[in-house]
């Protein structure tokens, strides 16, 4: 059985969830259809694209400490442009962690105190943030806390954004190398890392500043779940190459030095006409006649996939979903299609064994066009003994309750007219990074309103959440785990319970659509 995440609602009904709140979306350049399912424009490929299916599914090298001691694994990572094969046949600049696109797999156990030192050798600033992880403020990479290369020749504060204002005391400075430190109390889940560059986090995301971070438990290893070279990430993303190979992105200024943004036909976000997983362009994964475990990362930018099975299975479901974004889910999900927003991770099992060997299985976005409506395909080329299960149960997991919020807040995700400029807003404000629109105390939990006038997948840093309504009903069981992003879609009204534990500090609450992102669309909240 497919089950799809809320009713749909009308702008009528949206506005009598909200109270007659007013909102509105606003026309121009670059404002898709607050009803489409896509961002916007289509950034089209000058080069010829390759053929689907021709290449295999890269894995991502392992992350190993460099040492350990007193308790703690230490890694370090550089960050330096790479030249890699992406599209057949020519040669792509990338931005990766040591040099590749993706960078190194994490695999660490939950409670594993890690610290990772960065090297900055790119041609401008970084700031990494790790999606999903309970980590310190000063490790959890602010949009503003940034790594600055050796002798660049800008000032690093330099900012030129229409509509916000960033003072010189706003930005902490690191020469060339930065320590983070990931205590990873938490639960076994599926995180990632990446780039979070105050203004420029989405044109240094498409250029290759991304990789996967999977916590591991003993709660987990006891089910018996599909292990080893069967439990699989899939970083999922969609880019756009020139005529030379190399990345093609819209960006007012290519250097990413000065101003920030995009050109207005995608200010509602930047889709290109190449899906890559694992870095590579629709690629092949041969599998066994065996389950798979499979962890899908949105890593787009802006695109939202629907994803299913061509041929689907005669017998039982595409998938079966064991995992959200934060882990496992109390029992797992059938699930025949799901739709996936930037930044969401969704755990999932696929059993080959309903196919006879031989048959070539797509993974298909069905929101797709064109090219983008494949993402790759499984060949399933053997038969292996299967050992492993689902078990009825997954987690025991601590479901939360209106009564236990000690606050409400509420926050409206909108495009807005700011100083003659349309850009996108939270409350109506663009980013201040020297005030905060919540106080939270730590280890309470709070429950916060989102609505929106567009496709806005709604990320809070540090805290995690379980969504309580979805225009006004209980949400679908796959809905119901532990998050840490959420897709706030066009007229909706979503509430949430936020837990704040772990640490004290400011954090943030952004869209996660980069370039809604790099447009303001940030709000502090400080946790007391």
């Amino acid at each position: 059985m497919n089950r799809r995440s809320g009713p749909a609602v009308s702008r009528r009904g949206f506005l009598a969830l909200t109270g007659g709140l007013g909102l509105v979306v606003l026309g121009g350049s670059g404002c898709a259809s607050v009803f489409g399912e896509n961002a916007g424009a289509l950034l089209r490929s000058d080069l010829p694209l390759p053929e689907p299916f021709r290449v295999g599914l890269p894995i991502p090298a392992i992350a190993e400490p460099v040492r350990s001691e007193d308790g703690t694994d230490y890694y370090e990572l550089v960050q330096r442009a790479a030249a890699q094969e992406i599209v057949p046949g020519t040669t792509t600049t990338i931005w990766g962690f040591d040099g590749t696109f993706p960078g190194p797999t994490f695999r660490v156990r939950a409670g594993q105190r890690s610290v990772v030192t960065l090297r900055n050798e790119l041609p401008v600033p970084t700031s990494t943030h790790l999606h999903g992880g309970v980590t310190p403020p000063d490790s959890d990479g602010y949009a503003t806390d940034l790594v600055v290369p050796a002798d660049y020749p800008h000032d690093p504060r330099r900012h030129s954004h229409d509509v916000m204002q960033v003072p010189p005391e706003a930005w902490t400075l690191h020469e060339e190398v930065k320590e983070h430190e990931y205590p990873l109390e938490q639960r076994a889940a599926t995180l990632w890392y990446h780039d979070h560059r105050m203004d420029f986090s989405a044109p240094q995301v498409w250029r290759g500043l991304l990789g996967a971070f999977l916590l591991h438990d003993d709660e987990e290893d006891a089910l018996g779940l599909p292990s080893g070279d069967k439990d699989v990430p899939l970083l999922i993303c969609d880019r756009a190459f020139g005529a030379d190979g190399e990345f093609k992105y819209p960006s007012l200024d290519a250097t990413l030095t000065s101003v920030p943004g995009v050109e207005p036909d995608y200010h509602s976000g930047v889709q290109g006409d190449v899906v890559l997983v694992n870095g590579a362009p629709w690629p092949v994964l041969e599998v066994a006649n065996t389950k798979y475990r499979f962890r899908l990362v949105n890593a787009s930018n802006a695109r939202r996939y629907r994803f299913g099975l061509s041929p689907a299975p005669e017998n039982g479901p595409a998938f079966v979903q064991i995992g959200t974004d934060q882990g496992l889910l109390a029992a797992p999900v059938d699930r025949d299609e799901f739709d996936a927003a930037p930044a969401e991770r969704f755990d999932v099992v696929i059993d080959f064994s309903a196919y006879p060997v031989g048959t070539q299985v797509v993974l298909e976005n069905l929101l797709g066009e064109e090219g983008t409506r494949q993402v790759m395909r499984f060949d399933v080329v053997r038969e292996e003994a299967d050992e492993t299960e689902i078990p009825e149960r997954l987690s025991e997991i601590e479901r939360l309750t209106r009564d236990e919020a000690v606050a409400e807040r509420d926050f409206d995700f909108r495009l807005t007219t700011v100083n003659g400029h349309q850009t996108w807003t939270i409350n109506g404000e663009p980013f201040d990074p020297m005030s905060n629109m919540a106080t939270p105390a730590l280890d309470t939990v709070e429950l916060w309103r989102f609505t929106s006038d567009f496709h806005h997948p709604v990320h809070i840093h540090l805290a995690h959440f379980q969504v309580l309504t979805r225009n006004g009903a209980e949400p679908e069981p796959a809905e119901q785990g532990w998050k840490d992003t959420v897709d706030v879609r066009p007229y909706e009204v979503l509430e949430v319970l936020v837990r704040f534990s772990g640490f004290r500090g400011r954090y943030l609450v952004h869209c996660h659509n980069l370039e809604h992102e790099d447009m303001a669309m940030m709000v502090n909240f400080e946790v007391v």
